[in-house]
């Protein structure tokens, strides 16, 4: 299943008009769970804060950089991705709408280094598609200002990428997100490697335990595969979710609020 293509009509679609871009957004910010629990995390983190130099790690259609230079005019956000694309279309975006305080750029976030730059660095959804995570987390930590804190949304290994078939003597294994070069992290895992990274203290939980599972699969991954298998949903969809919204967002709220034992989404933070 190709997540990215049904993705990129999505947003091409959303980018024709800046009050467009701006609902879509919102429908982000509302039908992704991870955007309730990153919210929460970098409002905990900014409440104390006038100032602040902001790295948006892989910052693909802009919605947190949106969200954290609206939070704070005094917030100075860069986002970086590896897809040109992607920061031609936040610079466009950003530029039109008058929102000088984010600027976006072209970085492999293998090479990346602003040494003692960042009080805040963002990373959701970029490290299960990087195999050399260590390296990228040791620049994260290189990159940050002492005290800094990392904000990382990631699949965990209980199923993250939704894998339907683990099986080492076979070669069909399959996710429903297929990019994804890991299935996931473990809560030690990750937290060994900060650690290795150099970060002097880390924590982690779950994110999307059975409220949010169930919140995903109706809100994103039943409507992604209709999109794939016929065009005719694009127009059926608004009747779909006038069905399924309020749903989703009672089990996103639940999902936010509860603590789980396990789950198929991490949230970690680090501090340097």
């Amino acid at each position: 299943m190709q997540y990215d293509p049904i993705k990129l009509r999505l947003g091409n679609f959303f980018n024709s008009s800046p009050q467009l871009r701006k609902l879509f957004y919102l429908l982000l910010d509302l039908l992704l769970l991870r955007t309730w629990h990153v919210k929460r995390a970098f409002n905990f983190w900014a409440q104390n804060k006038s100032t602040a130099n902001i790295l948006d790690a892989g910052m693909g259609f802009g919605q947190y950089s949106y969200f954290m230079s609206k939070r704070n005019p005094n917030f100075q956000i860069k986002g970086v991705d590896v897809k040109s694309e992607q920061v031609d279309d936040c610079n466009n975006f950003f530029g039109k709408i008058g929102q000088k305080n984010a600027s976006f750029a072209i970085a492999d976030l293998t090479k990346f280094i602003e040494t003692e730059t960042y009080d805040f660095v963002l990373s959701v959804d970029v490290m299960e598609h990087i195999e050399e995570d260590v390296l990228v987390f040791k620049n994260f930590h290189k990159s940050m200002k002492k005290g800094g804190m990392l904000l990382i949304s990631t699949p965990s290994d209980q199923g993250g990428s939704d894998v339907h078939h683990h099986d080492h003597d076979h070669n069909d294994a399959s996710s429903f997100i297929d990019e994804h070069v890991r299935d996931g992290y473990g809560i030690p895992g990750i937290k060994n490697k900060l650690k290795e990274a150099g970060f002097s203290k880390s924590e982690a939980y779950y994110s999307y335990g059975w409220q949010g599972k169930i919140s995903w699969k109706i809100s994103m991954k039943y409507p992604i595969l209709l999109l794939n298998a016929s065009k005719i949903f694009f127009v059926i969809l608004p009747f779909y979710y006038l069905i399924t919204f309020p749903f989703a967002l009672i089990l996103n709220y639940m999902d936010v609020r509860l603590k789980h034992k396990t789950g198929t989404g991490l949230i970690v933070k680090a501090w340097k």
